[in-house]
């Protein structure tokens, strides 16, 4: 009955243990690697979403392939392929070892017949006078010799090459060693605490020091990779181990401040070079020293690696200056905050309670413009490349500095929150200054972008002051009896202009070029509407300019001079601000901000990592390298040599054989040398 029980058992351990199962693993093992190679690792869910779509990013989250190297079924496979081949190695190297230690000189006459690469002659010498002819050639060609006697006959028993076995065992052992060293430094130990010593990470919004001690790791964490982002004139003493959608608090043996970072830049605007200069307390001891961390250049200190990661915003002061979107009032108001800080806005004229969180401040913009807008913003991973890489050998004449800008998100009372990137200074696009503003909806990838004309000064004041016009119907009404007066005409003519002007001016107030659009298709025959619509534009753009300078009246500025030198200018002007305006009907907030002036405030991001498995791996790689360069380049030679008494003669009847794992060309070299060998027994 036991037998009967522990069949199955023996069953599955032999699999376990087998050479098909390891490959298996192996073959599993690689193709999941491929997946982790191809597809990036460690980016945002949006991220992943844009490129799959959000069918395909379901299925593909339920692997977590995005995490594919710490993922748990690569972690139980990784487990797996150790546990396999460390059976094999335990069931397989006693043989291995037995069989290269044994000289096999129990072998029969009858058997050495039985070789394709055998010798049989006769010699006129004597048993011992040939057999120490022979032993003395073996001797002398690297073999070991193993002598013995059965009455009148005598066996030589030769081997050479037989540590070809220990590569085997060395390349199953580093398969092994490799694998532990990689499990070591994965995110296997720390998982190991949070499934059995009852850690949790992390999810809530909540301060380092407020972190209970169920998400705190032990100083003394075997292994782990962390990161921290340290501000300038900040001191950091914990990190930060990111596991699934939560984190814990990883203590540092030791604390780091920072001192100064420091970053150059190509002619391209990509980073040369960012260095952190730091400062190391040790707290047993208490002492202090200065070291500068760069990429590829980091800090080993008390068993830790600190590596210069990237480098982020260390919580910058902005003062942002915001203009109400709707309504007739064009006041603006000031609104200061840092990066990573939200702050409340009340829109009376919208009756809206608004939050707006500035989110990045970039002090430097080098843009390549000549499509017309700004490209996507490049996340700090790609900078860190441009380090490694070779951007300074990459020049685009199109890419230059425009500036500082900042991103921002407005939330509104239902939560919904809407990304915005605004430029700090006015551009110059298709001959014409204009501010970039940029909108990012919920659900969308990249920024579109609004040209806001700018005026003699390179604000937006005319533009803004225009927009709450426009929104005036006394304004508008002004502004159409204006544009009849300057044209003249008969009474009748200048009132079917004010018609017009007045329609046209209120039908763009309440919905843009697309409030036109919808009201020529509806009143206007088809085949007219195209000459209607050059019409109704020109008609507006004249409006526009009108209403531009009574809005300035209204503020106290003088108008416009209608001279014939600005009347191009003044025209450039109202067509760009008929386009933003209509732009802006759509835009989804209430409120736009600019940035005024800031204090930039840089911070270092490093990753901090314990690997006890790095020494394993190295190990592991040598093991491997010898255990291959065994496998194929030594080789398993063994020679029998059965010597006995010649009864014709009086001599010597010699039956030799050789055989090795590998009868390469080599081998049947080195057999015809032993053949010739043992026929020159009959000379001298």
């Amino acid at each position: 009955m036991n037998q009967t029980a522990s069949r199955p058992f023996a069953h599955f351990i032999e699999l376990l243990s087998s050479m098909r199962f390891a490959i298996s693993l192996l073959v599993f093992i690689c193709l999941a690697s491929i997946i982790g190679t191809v597809i990036p690792q460690g980016r945002s869910a949006n991220a992943y979403i844009d490129m799959f779509g959000p069918f395909w990013f379901d299925i593909f989250n339920r692997f977590s392939i995005w995490h594919i190297y710490n993922n748990w079924w690569f972690l139980v496979t990784m487990a797996f392929l150790v546990i396999s081949t460390s059976l094999c190695l335990i069931r397989n190297a006693p043989k291995m070892l037995k069989e290269a230690r044994s000289f096999r000189e129990h072998i029969r006459t009858s058997s050495l017949q039985s070789f394709h690469h055998r010798v049989e002659l006769d010699t006129t010498r004597g048993v011992p006078a040939a057999t120490a002819s022979v032993q003395a050639w073996l001797k002398r060609q690297g073999y070991a010799v193993r002598q013995r006697d059965e009455g009148d006959s005598v066996l030589l028993a030769a081997k050479r090459g037989s540590g070809n076995r220990l590569g085997y065992i060395f390349a199953h052992a580093s398969i092994v060693i490799i694998c532990v060293g990689g499990l070591l430094d994965s995110e296997l130990p720390v998982r190991l605490q949070v499934w059995f010593m009852g850690k949790t990470p992390i999810v809530e919004n909540m301060l380092i020091a407020d972190v209970p001690e169920r998400g705190r790791l032990s100083v003394n964490n075997p292994s782990y990779r962390a990161n921290v982002l340290i501000p300038e004139g900040s001191a950091r003493d914990s990190a930060v181990v990111n596991i699934d959608d939560g984190a814990l608090v990883q203590p540092l043996p030791f604390s780091i401040a920072l001192k100064k970072f420091i970053v150059d830049y190509y002619s391209t605007g990509m980073p040369s070079r960012f260095a952190s200069l730091v400062e190391v307390t040790d707290p047993d001891t208490g002492k202090k020293f200065d070291a500068t961390i760069e990429v590829n250049e980091p800090l080993h200190f008390k068993g830790v690696t600190v590596y210069q990661s990237s480098f982020d915003d260390g919580g910058s002061q902005v003062e942002l200056v915001g203009y109400p979107l709707s309504g007739p009032s064009d006041k603006s108001f000031e609104l200061k905050s840092r990066v990573g800080q939200s702050s409340d806005v009340t829109m009376k004229s919208a009756g809206k309670e608004l939050k707006v969180e500035v989110t990045k401040l970039r002090p430097i913009n080098v843009e390549d413009l000549s499509a017309g807008t700004p490209s996507a913003p490049k996340p700090l991973g790609e900078h860190v490349a441009a380090v490694t890489g070779s951007a300074a050998g990459k020049t685009n004449k199109n890419l230059r500095n425009i500036g500082p800008s900042v991103e921002y998100r407005v939330i509104d009372a239902s939560g919904q929150a809407t990304l915005f990137h605004n430029y700090m200074v006015p551009v110059e696009l298709d001959g014409a200054r204009v501010m970039l503003a940029g909108v990012q909806e919920p659900g969308a990838t990249g920024f579109r972008y609004l040209r806001l004309p700018v005026d003699e000064e390179n604000s937006m004041g005319d533009f803004m002051r225009l927009r709450a016009a426009l929104a005036d119907p006394a304004a508008r009404l002004l502004a159409t009896q204006r544009l009849v007066a300057s044209y003249g005409g008969s009474p009748e003519e200048q009132k079917a202009l004010q018609i017009s002007a007045e329609r046209a001016l209120d039908t763009f107030a309440n919905g843009g070029l697309l409030a036109i659009s919808n009201f020529l298709e509806k009143n206007v025959p088809e085949p007219e509407q195209r000459r209607a619509a050059d019409i109704i534009i020109r008609l507006l753009g004249s409006s526009i300019a009108e209403l531009r300078n009574v809005a300035r009246e209204r503020a106290g500025l003088a108008p416009l001079p209608n001279t014939p030198e600005r009347m191009d200018e003044i025209a450039d002007w109202s067509r760009l601000s008929v386009a933003a305006l209509s732009d802006l009907a759509l835009y989804p907030s209430p409120i736009m901000m600019t940035l005024k002036t800031f204090e930039h405030v840089q911070a270092s991001v490093f990753q901090v990592s314990r690997t006890p498995g790095k020494i394993t791996v190295y190990i592991g790689c040598l093991l491997l390298i010898i255990g291959v360069f065994t496998m194929f380049y030594v080789r398993d030679r063994r020679i029998w040599v059965w010597l006995r008494p010649a009864e014709t003669t009086g001599g010597t009847r010699v039956l030799a054989a050789m055989t090795s794992q590998k009868r390469t060309l080599d081998f049947n070299r080195e057999f015809d040398r032993f053949k010739q060998a043992l026929m020159r027994l009959n000379q001298g």
